[in-house]
This record gives structure tokens, sequence and C-alpha cells, in this order.
């Protein structure tokens, strides 16, 4: 059925096969321009899905677009989420939204995020982002239906590299027994995943059989047929029954012959210049608004920074990362260090490495990319981070140093029953890896933002958890944690480059901190300070201290110079670098000293501010003491798209945010301490 009007059940437009090719081909230029206009996103599976896009929102899918919320409406769900400007446009072209908009997709405040979020956009029916998780809530909604005797029908479309987690096959194994003949799964096979080609990095075929044996009717198609698209979908509809799955057959990056069948494309967009080069190739040049949605981009974008600009703490003058002309600081990745010590250490024969999928992006694959020989000790479990986990602890049972490494948001959450009841539990000595940690992981958006691990890790019996604060330090814990703790190990690293803040002199102390001084601008910031173990410092009886870990430890050096320079307030910075076992002497210690304690992470605030001021608050040398603790963090929300240091900026975790805390906290000690000198007079 194609799109109706809801109140009175008359078709709003119908189109043809022709149109409906038409439609597919403009939507693959829109998708191209959107990509361009976010530098950020996935160009490959965006193209392979664009015609069974068109063919279910302009043709087949019952649905009013302005009505959203129809009960009566046919449901999509999209499980590929990062897919996400597929289906953008797919509204947009249906009478959503104006489809020229989407030319803000992965920009601050925007609604179209780079992962979908439902309250966000009418006509997005769930959040989603972590694969494996779509066919389940479409399964849902199925039984939903047959429960209040609706007649509609519930789409999941899925990538074939997803078939690989778990969750998939429950939710398979529970639709086929419950007969859900109203839900119809669509694959979109386009045979490549991020690490590479799925029948390499782990075989799923033969689907088909799998799904029938499971108890489903399977339909193949090839994806890019228009008219196989419509006639598979509409005999989908028609079955009764089972559920059904169609298989659709694609090409990844399809329609550009320089994205075609390549894997690299996965998660990149396309420059401006091989954008132009993509919409020649479509023959749509000179059909496609450009100009106009490059100008609604830009306009977006200066209005949104407009926003940010108004909500920073303001100060006389601007000390953002390398502003000004001194205090410059270099940048470098803190995953380059994970990946550089997996390098440098690979040569133990007990060392495995399990990568899930996304090998190169957290830099996991360094162990054997750029040391042959390596390559019978590195393993792919493909986009399953709980038997991934499972297996490392396998690993670790029989003598071996696993380590396994994802997204912090599936390394620690994806799998945390494996971790607590297999890895923990067990004692097993498995190191874990969890990546793109904090709100400036950047345009993905929250479904890959980890702001919750520090809670998850932390509450784990035997964990050792490492938060460190730049490239060097990742390195350093990373081989430390690998050789020296024999257990459960969790490292979090961000993924954009940050501040170079530790040297090689720099003193790393498992299981202590460091305590870092401001002593005066330099050309270079890491010259301005000077750092020490915290076990071997002496109090310069500063106003107030910051105990911080990860990125946030630049942020707090940059605030202690910001509160030097604008109030002549002198700060004691603390990099707690390892997080589980925490060193509680120097937090007791520092309170003691300072009296104002102010914790900051790139985190959910209080996953590593709550152990802080649980230190404090059962010290007994701080007994009848006055310490005022404040919490820097992101305050209980999910995270959202944005470029990264905006999202540093937004969520309020940047330096500018540390030093208006600390000189709240400073003033607000400065009247305590008068009104008690008044009371004594």
């Amino acid at each position: 059925m194609p799109i109706v009007d809801s109140k009175t059940g008359k078709t709003t437009k119908d189109y043809s096969i022709e149109e409906l090719e038409k439609a597919a081909l403009h939507m693959r230029g829109y998708n191209l321009i959107s990509l361009a206009c976010a530098a950020s996103g996935h160009s490959g599976g965006t193209l392979s899905i664009m015609d069974i896009a068109a063919a279910l929102y302009l043709k087949v899918a019952k649905h009013d677009p302005r009505e959203p919320n129809w009960e009566d409406r046919d449901r999509i769900i999209w499980s590929a989420g990062h897919k996400a400007p597929a289906l953008y446009i797919s509204l947009g072209m249906a009478g959503y939204l104006p489809v020229e908009q989407v030319a803000t997709l992965r920009k601050l405040y925007a609604p179209y995020q780079g992962h979908p979020h439902w309250p966000k956009l009418p006509g997005i029916e769930a959040s989603t982002g972590s694969l494996g998780q779509g066919l389940s809530i479409a399964a849902g909604i199925a039984l939903a239906a047959r429960l209040d005797k609706k007649d509609y029908h519930t789409f999941c479309i899925m990538g074939d590299g997803e078939q690989q987690e778990g969750q998939v096959w429950e939710a398979i194994m529970e639709a086929g027994h419950f007969k859900l003949d109203n839900l119809i799964a669509i694959i979109d096979k386009n045979r490549l995943q991020i690490d590479g080609w799925v029948e390499e990095v782990m075989n799923i075929d033969p689907i088909i059989d799998k799904y029938k044996t499971f108890h489903w009717n399977v339909i193949e198609i090839d994806g890019h047929n228009m008219k196989e698209v419509v006639e598979g979908l509409e005999k989908a509809m028609a079955f009764k029954g089972k559920p059904t799955l169609i298989v659709a057959h694609t090409v990844k990056g399809k329609g550009v012959s320089f994205m075609e069948n390549i894997a690299g494309w996965h998660g990149r967009p396309p420059t401006v210049d091989e954008m132009e080069k993509a919409l020649k190739e479509l023959g749509i040049f000179e059909e496609m608004p450009i100009k106009k949605m490059f100008d609604i981009a830009a306009d977006h974008q200066a209005k949104a920074t407009k926003t940010l600009d108004a909500k920073m703490p303001a100060f006389s003058r601007d000390y953002f990362w390398n502003k000004g002309e001194r205090m410059k600081a270099d940048m470098n990745p803190t995953r380059k260090g994970f990946g550089k010590a997996l390098c440098d250490t690979g040569d133990d024969e007990r060392m495995v490495c399990l990568g899930a999928d996304i090998s190169d992006s957290i830099t996991i694959s360094q162990f054997y990319k750029e040391c042959p020989g390596r390559e019978h000790r590195w393993m792919s479990v493909g986009i399953a981070e709980q038997s991934g986990t499972g297996v490392a602890a396998g690993l670790a049972k029989e003598g071996k140093i696993p380590v396994f490494g994802t997204y912090g948001v599936f390394a620690s959450g994806r799998n945390l029953d494996q971790l607590r009841t297999t890895v923990c539990y067990g004692d097993f000595n498995v190191f874990i890896a969890g990546a793109h940690g904090g709100v400036s992981v950047g345009p993905d958006g929250a479904t890959h933002q980890a702001l919750e691990e520090l809670f998850q890790m932390c509450g784990l019996p035997g964990m050792n958890v490492e938060v460190p604060c730049d490239y060097l330090e990742t390195r350093r814990a990373s081989e430390y944690l690998l050789f020296e703790v024999n257990g459960p190990k969790y490292v979090r690293f961000a993924r954009e480059a940050t501040p170079v803040v530790t040297t090689e002199k720099t003193p790393w102390v498992f299981g202590k901190a460091n305590v870092i001084r401001y002593r005066g601008e330099q050309d270079n910031f890491l010259d301005a300070f000077e750092t020490v173990l915290a076990s071997d410092y002496k109090t310069e009886n500063e106003d107030v201290s910051i105990i911080a870990c990860g990125p946030s430890v630049p942020e707090a050096m940059r605030a202690a110079y910001i509160l030097k320079e604008e109030f002549g307030i002198e700060t004691r910075v603390i990099n707690m670098h390892t997080v589980k076992p925490l060193d509680k002497e120097t937090i007791v210690k520092t309170a003691l000293e300072t009296g104002i304690v102010i914790t900051a992470e790139e985190h959910q605030v209080g996953g590593f501010g709550n152990q802080a001021a649980s230190a404090i608050s059962q010290a007994k040398e701080l007994y009848g003491k006055p310490v005022i603790v404040g919490m820097i963090g992101v305050q209980d929300r999910f995270g959202e798209s944005g470029a990264p240091w905006e999202l540093v900026k937004e969520f309020e975790v940047s330096a500018e945010h540390i030093a208006a805390k600390a000189k709240e906290l400073y003033d607000f000690a400065g009247k305590q301490a008068a009104k008690v000198s008044e009371g004594v007079d």
C-alpha cells in the first residue's frame, strides 16, 4: 500500500517502479551531500540500502507523514542504526520533513543524530545504534499488534554482519516460535563489514538455511532491482503462518564506482570533491540542491556555535586549546597509545588479541598489522561482544594473555554479565579495552559515547581500572596492565586527539596518583607544569584541588592555568589515572590540605567523583574538618551528535566549567570563613 491519508484512507501518492528508481537515485544524491556536509558518517551501507528504503517508505509501507503516530501505521525499525542518513532521507522524501534539512546531519542541536533517536524526529520508531537489538524490538511490536488485534506489519532492517550478534538469534527463535507473520526482517546483504568481507571476519552463511530452521519464511531478492524489491516486500506482507526474512543481495557503496565493494567506505564520508565526482557518476549533479544544502548546514552551524558560546563561562581572554600565541599543546589520540603498546609488546607468545569488527578504529589491529608473524595470535570474533568476552576468559584459563577490545559502551555494557560472572568471578587474567570513552567521541552520538563504564567496571569485584590522560600514559598503562597485573583489567581511552601532557620522564606508578602544579605561562603547554608522584609531594598551601582522570586531566590543568591567571588562585591538580584500586591516601591528603576538592571526569557525573567523595567521607582524618566537594561531569544526560570539542563544551566538562566551579566553591569558602570570623569577633 502507498502513503495514505489516515483520516480518509485514500492514497496520497503512489509511485510506479520507474518513479521509485528515480527517487532512489536522488536519495543517493541527498545522502552523499549530507555526508559531505557533516564530514562524518557511513557511505557504504547507506548507498546499499537505498533502493529498499525507497520502496518501503514510498510504495509498500502503510503510513501517513501528517500523522506520524497513527496507530494503524506499519512500523519500520532500523536495527542497522548507522544507516540513519538513509532513514532521514526516506522520511524527507515521504513528506515528514524538508529533505534538504538532512544537510544538518550529525551537527550539534540537529535532530539528525549519527544514529536514530526517536524522540528527536517524527517517523523514527526506535532509538538504535547498538547492533543486534532491533529485531527484538520489532518482535515486541509485532506481539503488541497481535495482542491489540491490529493488522499492521513491522519491518526490521539489519546488516549481514549484524547477524553475528547473539541477541539476533534469540529474537529469530522467538519470532519463529510465536509465528509472528506480521514481522518482516530485511538483511542488507552487502557482504562487507568494517573489518572486511563478512565471510572472512565471521561467516554467517548459510543464512537462509539457518532462518528456515528457526521456522521463518525466506525470500531472496536483488536489492537493487526495484521490481524485485517491491514484489518481495509485497509477498512478505501477504505470507501467513511464519515471520518472513528478505535477503536482499546488495552492493556496498552502490552507484559510486570508487566506493563499491570497498570495506573502507563503511564509516567514511566523501569529501566535497568526492561527493561531486559521485554525483556526476550517478548523473544527477545538475539536479541536486548542493549549494542550498551546504548553506543550510553552514547556517545551522553558525547558530549552534552562537548558542554554545553563550553557554560558556566567560573570562578575560580565550584560554581554549591552542587559541593563544603561547601555551601550545601537541595533540595525539589516546587510542594510538593502546595500539602502540600492543605492537611493542606483542612478541610474547602468550598474547592473543581478539577483534570485534572495529579493530582499526580502536587500534587493536596494530598488534599484527604492523608486526608480521603474529597473525596466528589474532582472532576476529566479529560483532559479538558477549561471546568474545567469554572466549577471552577461556584463553586466560589456559595461560594465555587475551586482549579484547571494542567501543567502551559495548566493552563495559553489552558484556557486563560475562565480565561479572565469567571473568571477575573466575578471576581470569583478561584485558578489556574500552575505546571511544566520553562525549568527545563526537558525531556518532549517544549510542557510541561511553559515559557509564566507570559505574559498571568499578563495581565489579577484582576488576582493575585504568583511565590514562593522554597518548603516552595510555601506552604505559596498557603495557603495565598486560604483564604486571594478573587478573581482570580494564582500560578506558578516548577516540579524538587530545593534549599530550606527559613525557617519558613523568612518574607513573600503578595505583598511585600524580600531583601537577602550574608554574607559569610558557610557549609549550606541557612546559608550564611540574608533575611529581603524589606520595612525594609537599603541600604548597594551594587554595583548591582538582582530582581528575582521563582526558579531564588536561582540562583540569588548563583550569589551573585559568584560575591562576584570572584570579590568582593556586590549584593542585591530581591525575588519578588508576581509578581502581583508588589512591585514597592522596585524595584524603589533598582534601585535608586544601579544603576544596573538585572532581572532573568526561563521564556521567559520579562515576569517578562518587568514589573520591566516598574516600573523603570515610576518612577519620577528615572527621570534623570543613571540606567542600564539587563534581564536574555529564549531568545525567545521554550524549548527542556534534563535533568533539563542541560536545566537551555542551556537556560542561571543559576547563572553563571546571574553573568556574572552582571559583564558585572558593568564593563560597571565603564567605563562610568571613562569617565564622565575624562570629568570633
